[in-house]
């Protein structure tokens, strides 16, 4: 007989591992609103053209643009540390992050596959123990500093699928048994691809699924 298929679990951040939204709030720590607001006035074409369009990437590409653009990465990166603590610390649901808790005691492999900005993401990974960090990450110059622009575009929508196949990939397990959970409209094909579905949105989920032990 042949063996089990290996498993993952695939988990959104935003929402989903956290009470609440992170992009915004590291985007005003890093560069205050002010300074949000004031880069994003800077590219009024660009802006208004993603608002008119309801295109939240291109929304996101601007804001990302407004406050990273040229920043140094050792500076962002240890703000990005500290806000990582502190969502750690006070931003994570009980019930799904206890759910990665139990996965991870299965011995499944887990990955966060998000929009969220790997300045920060990819420490709050570390903090959680997850097999890999799938996200939206920002160029890096050979100056060390960052051009603003997005590595790979927003890790939203079907672009979560393209990153979570290539990754399967690469460790070599193509047809991994998927277990998805997300909270919003970006996550539907992430959810729709795995065997086993959770829309955590405004829904309590118990640490170990109904029927397992």
């Amino acid at each position: 007989m042949s063996a089990d298929p290996p498993v993952v679990a695939a988990f959104d951040f935003d929402g989903t591992l956290t009470v609440r939204d992170c992009v915004v709030p590291f985007l005003d720590r890093v560069a205050g609103r002010l300074g949000l607001v004031a880069g994003i006035v800077r590219q009024p074409v660009a802006f208004a053209g993603a608002v008119a369009r309801r295109d939240r990437d291109r929304v996101k590409a601007v804001a990302v643009r407004a406050v990273f653009t040229g920043r140094d990465v050792a500076a962002v990166g240890a703000i990005g540390t500290e806000f990582a603590a502190m969502v750690a610390e006070s931003w994570l649901r009980p019930d799904t992050t206890a759910r990665l808790a139990w996965h991870q005691q299965q011995g499944h492999r887990v990955v966060l596959v998000s929009a969220s900005l790997g300045a920060y993401l990819h420490t709050v990974g570390e903090l959680l123990g997850v097999d890999a960090v799938l996200c939206t990450d920002t160029v890096v110059g050979p100056d060390g500093r960052y051009t603003g622009e997005m590595a790979g575009g927003n890790c939203r929508g079907p672009e979560k699928i393209r990153r979570l196949g290539s990754w399967m990939s690469e460790i070599q397990i193509p047809e991994a048994e998927v277990w998805a959970y997300g909270d919003s409209r970006g996550d539907r094909e992430l959810l729709a691809a795995a065997r086993h579905q959770f829309f955590v949105k405004d829904v309590e989920i118990a640490p170990t699924p109904q029927g397992v032990s």
